[in-house]
């Protein structure tokens, strides 16, 4: 079902060629309208800040800075833009990074077309976009780094946290569980930044495949 605004979705990355063919699939996405396009980092940022997108695809490794640092600045500036990061880098290290720099999605160059206007439709529909294979490498990274509580009620975590929680392994926006649960944004924001740190995690991706990791 289509949004009754599309998400007007901001395109970064060094490569005409490959910008071009994201712009072609974004187009079979009704849910989108393209507002610009950035060839470098740099760009990125200022074409960021002054469009206020809703979205922004954004390329890993670029010439001028990375991904990562272009993330980091983009959140911090405050902008409520999500960010889905779309590479060739299928590594654990920069998966975790990435997330924990704050990105709401990651999503491979390499994806079958159908299979990326897919994950772009569920991003416009607000949902986490991790493939099934980057979901299984985090949760494997996630065993194997720092200790997590076993369980929810072993973190600690309210009732209303747990709510919040389960939608967001559902992959829900924080928009979406406030309009769900009858809260603010912001209530729910703050809900999450109190459940990560119960669960020694960095971002609500990591949350939702520890969530979905539990209760295999």
């Amino acid at each position: 079902m289509p949004l009754e605004t599309p998400q007007r979705l901001l395109i970064v990355d060094d490569h005409p060629l490959f910008r071009k063919g994201v712009r072609y699939l974004v187009n079979m996405v009704p849910d989108f309208i393209i507002v610009g396009e950035a060839s470098c980092g740099q760009e990125g940022i200022d074409m960021a800040l002054e469009l206020a997108p809703d979205m922004i695809l954004l390329d890993l490794n670029m010439k001028d800075m990375s991904g990562i640092e272009v993330l980091k600045v983009i959140k911090a500036s405050g902008s409520d833009a999500r960010v889905v990061m779309l590479t060739v880098s299928d590594q654990a290290s920069d998966l975790v990074a990435a997330l924990r720099a704050g990105a709401d999605g990651y999503l491979l160059k390499e994806m079958e077309p159908e299979d990326l206007v897919e994950k772009l439709a569920e991003a416009a529909a607000g949902r986490i976009t991790l493939t099934e294979r980057l979901i299984n490498l985090l949760a494997h990274a996630m065993r194997h780094d720092a200790i997590h509580p076993k369980t929810s009620s072993e973190a600690g975590l309210t009732e209303q946290e747990q709510r919040i929680l389960e939608r967001v392994a559902a992959g829900k926006s924080n928009k979406l569980v406030a309009r769900e649960l009858g809260i603010t944004e912001g209530t729910v924001k703050v809900h999450v930044k109190h459940l990560l740190r119960k669960l020694n995690l960095r971002s609500r991706v990591e949350a939702a495949v520890w969530f979905v990791d539990q209760h295999k």
